[in-house]
């Protein structure tokens, strides 16, 4: 930790200099349909200057530091420079306002998500080429600050696919829809018709596991005159990590003793693997075409498509469980096969009088099988004398289909600059569904770790939805930029919404210039949130997530979700004090009532507090809990609290020549956010003196994201040799745990400065060799709260396993090493 301190110490000092982040030399596409420039090798991260953005606004031409919004641009060669190739990491290192999950619980860890400016991944908008991206099947359930994610998993669009991504740190509900409430993260993909790239990466974490390997290749191609298809491929493997303490259960002397086969188990006695990364296995492809048929008329498709195999460990179930089959115990993996692909085609023109158009229909579709190994059905055993050890848990199904129709031209009404006047109509038709497992893994209490989906969670849901927005923007004054958006929808299970986005950019001279924004928003609950249900268990507790719309939870005072609404307002200062040099700096304000959030355990039985409703909801609901267990209850999604986001962001930008000793792309990027619970909605009578939201479930709102965090970086080329230094910093997080809901233990990740550092060297015009790490002094988190784990460790709890918090911004697993190799042609 010294080293990184002191270099860290070294890279501000520079940046109080007044060096910072590079700008990027390269253009980046600004429509689907046109093949953009390759990106200059090398070239730098967060953007400042030069690039042409289709991000937040519907004016052609307009560069991002002449933005009336806060947006930031990343350019290919930063996210292929993070190490991992891993769109969520990659986006997360370089943008501090964006958090990424680290780790997840039970099936999270399949999926991992992000979240921008403290809010729940639901309300950020992810385009492709501008068009909806669908979202995941597979839905966050169990608590911590990215519960209830459903938004679209980013690791299904390959990297080396990618031109740039464009992220508007703004509310854009009014032009986008009305889920984009914190901001839109737009995915451009590469446009080229020659040419290609192919990169070979492999790397595992210091302490052992997490080993990788990764290929891709893309390649762009000239199928006709006027012509692109640009076609890429990436396969890649990531193994298991285990960073868990002991299990208390496997070392209890008197359990030793009632047991003594335990101690031949193989791997004794750390038998359980439950705290660590899954495995898996992933392919997935990319592909974007255009051709323009004479000026006025160009058609355009692209799509991805991709297949994942992963597994998880689950808690080890002791020798006693079920010592017929398994006489040293045994430890169940939840087992994930997964498919998710996308397609988009348009065609779009100018017609008669200068309207431009643009027509495109998206379909995307995400099917998640669940199954469960290594397992058994005990009391199936019981009853029949057999069991299966590998049962189908059901199947999650999720769908997007999106039709859009856009308008926009130019009026010369007598303003500095044309007036752009732009409308359009949006169709789109969201399901869901759940699928039963099969009769083995649903049977009473169901498999060991994860049952089947019982026949009452089972069932398919739709939505349909329709929208027209309209956007005018112009300069009534040189020097006065006014965006005015504004928009309808109507939900077939919600009725109607409007919202709109005022925004405005007065520029003093060429580098000084203040922008605001004054917007509202609506997000309607996802389909998941509003009918998942299922039976979570451990070794000591059984919980059913209830379906807000269930009858079960009708039981204990809820009704269904309704949507949320939202208020936005920024304001911000651009400075370019002189060529190259970018400074902004923006404030914001996100203010969000009727939030929808899960609650946090609310108990039956076994719990400081207890409610019989939550018994009878849990019957109502059709489930069969495992007799053996100590604690029952329930958890449930609910417009449960009004928050209140307040932030402010920095990003500074600068390139330095130095002749002879080459040149360096200095970065600075800082972000301070803090979520606050202005209000607590009242629980429902049945579940009183318990609340929907416990202090763990407040905590995971407020404090489990770090209030602050500072990138500084120093990219240095010279010759054949490119060195990038990253600093992340990141400051406190936290979450409160109890065991019971009595007694709540704080775990806190103190500050901590993460270092991330690759050195490449390239051979001719065509192979560079990368050699890197992140976390390069294999920093670790804090460990969880010592009494914490002493209680658990004294009620014999497997859940002393967890010896580092999930919430750690920078993960539980240390320093990952890596190399690349990578070939242009």
């Amino acid at each position: 930790m010294y080293k990184a301190i002191r270099l860290t110490g070294v890279a501000a000092g520079l940046l109080s200099c007044g060096l910072a982040l590079a700008h990027a030399d390269e253009k980046a596409a600004d429509a689907p349909a046109a093949p953009a420039p390759a990106p200059e090798p090398g070239a730098p991260g967060v953007t400042g200057t030069g690039v042409v953005i289709v991000t937040g606004t519907r004016a052609a031409g307009l560069k991002v530091e002449n933005s009336a919004s806060p947006v930031q641009v990343l350019d290919s060669a930063s996210l292929a420079r993070t190490g991992q190739p891993d769109l969520i990491q990659a986006l997360a290192q370089n943008l501090p306002s964006l958090n990424a999950q680290a780790f997840g619980s039970d099936m999270a860890n399949m999926t991992l998500s992000a979240r921008l400016r403290g809010l729940s991944p639901n309300n950020t908008l992810v385009l492709v080429n501008g068009k909806r991206r669908h979202g995941t099947a597979n839905l966050a359930v169990l608590g911590g600050p990215y519960q209830g994610g459903a938004a679209a998993d980013l690791n299904y669009i390959p990297v080396a696919a990618i031109d740039h991504v464009e992220v508007l740190q703004d509310g854009a509900a009014a032009q986008y829809g009305t889920d984009a409430i914190a901001g839109v993260v737009n995915i451009i993909l590469k446009s080229n018709e020659r040419g290609g790239s192919a990169n070979l990466n492999g790397g595992a974490y210091m302490d052992g596991g997490g080993h990788t390997g990764d290929g891709m290749a893309n390649i762009g191609l000239r199928p006709f005159d006027d012509a692109f298809l640009s076609l890429t491929a990436e396969s890649k493997y990531h193994g298991f990590s285990d960073r868990g303490g002991i299990d208390p259960r496997v070392v209890d002397p008197a359990t030793m003793a009632a047991m003594p086969s335990l101690v031949n188990a193989p791997g004794y006695p750390r038998l359980n693997k439950i705290s660590g990364d899954a495995q898996y296995r992933q392919h997935i492809a990319a592909a974007n075409f255009g051709a323009d048929f004479g000026q006025d008329l160009s058609l355009y498709a692209f799509g991805t498509y991709g297949k994942k195999e992963a597994r998880a460990w689950e808690n080890y179930r002791m020798p006693n469980r079920l010592p017929q089959i398994y006489p040293f115990g045994f430890s169940p993996q939840e087992t994930f096969d997964e498919e998710d692909y996308a397609f988009t085609a348009g065609i779009k023109g100018q017609l008669a009088g200068g309207w431009r158009w643009d027509l495109s229909s998206t379909y995307g579709k995400d099917v998640a099988k669940l199954g469960v190994a290594n397992s058994a059905n005990i009391s199936l055993y019981t009853d029949t004398g057999s069991t299966p050890l590998n049962f189908a848990a059901g199947e999650f199904h999720a769908s997007q289909w999106t039709n859009n129709l856009d308008l926009s031209r130019e009026f010369e009404i007598g303003w500095s600059v044309p007036l752009t006047f732009a409308l359009g109509l949006e169709h789109r038709r969201d399901t869901y569904a759940i699928v039963a497992g099969d009769a083995p893994s649903r049977y009473k209490e169901g498999s060991q770790s994860y049952p089947g989906f019982s026949l009452t969670d089972a069932g398919s849901h739709s939505r349909n939805n329709k929208a027209f927005y309209v956007n005018l923007s112009g300069q009534p004054l040189p020097g006065w930029t006014v965006d005015v958006a504004g928009r309808y929808e109507r939900f077939s299970d919600f009725g109607n919404a409007k919202v709109g986005k005022l925004t405005s950019r007065y520029d003093f001279s060429p580098a000084v210039a203040l922008r605001a924004t004054y917007s509202n928003g609506f997000r309607a609950p996802t389909l998941a949130e509003s009918y998942y249900s299922a039976t979570n268990v451990s070794p000591r507790s059984a919980f059913v997530q209830l379906a807000p719309n269930s009858p079960g939870a009708r039981l204990v005072g809820i009704d269904g979700l309704k949507p949320e609404a939202s208020t936005n307002v920024s304001a911000g200062l651009v400075l370019n004090p002189r060529p190259g040099l970018a400074i902004t700096l923006d404030a914001y304000q996100i203010s969000i009532r009727d939030r929808i959030v899960g609650s946090g355990a609310i108990y039956g039985s076994g719990g400081a507090v207890n409610a019989p409703a939550v018994t009878a909801a849990i019957l109502a609901n059709g489930n069969v809990l495992d007799p053996t267990v100590v604690q029952t209850g329930i958890n449930i999604f609910s417009n449960a609290v009004n928050t209140r986001s307040r932030g402010l962001e920095a990003v500074a930008t600068l390139s330095s020549n130095y002749g002879g000793y080459g040149r360096v792309d200095w970065s600075a990027a800082a972000n301070y956010n803090r979520v606050k619970v202005i209000k607590i909605n009242q629980a429902p009578a049945q579940l009183r003196p318990q609340t929907l939201l416990d202090a763990t479930a407040i905590s995971h709102l407020e404090t489990a994201s770090p209030r602050a965090r500072l990138n500084l970086g120093a990219l240095w080329k010279t010759g054949a040799w490119t060195v990038n230094l990253r600093e992340n910093v990141f400051g406190k997080s936290s979450e409160l745990i109890s065991s019971d809901g009595a007694v709540y233990y704080e775990n806190e990740v103190k500050p901590s400065v993460i270092t991330d550092l690759e050195v490449s060297y390239q051979f001719g015009k065509a192979w560079t060799v990368s050699l890197g790490a992140n976390n390069l002094f294999n920093e670790y988190p804090d460990q969880v709260n010592p009494r914490l784990l002493a209680e658990q460790r004294a009620n014999l709890d497997n859940a002393a396993v967890t010896i580092y918090p999930p919430i750690s911004p920078f993960g539980i697993n240390g320093g990952y090493y890596y190399a690349r190799l990578a070939v242009k042609f």
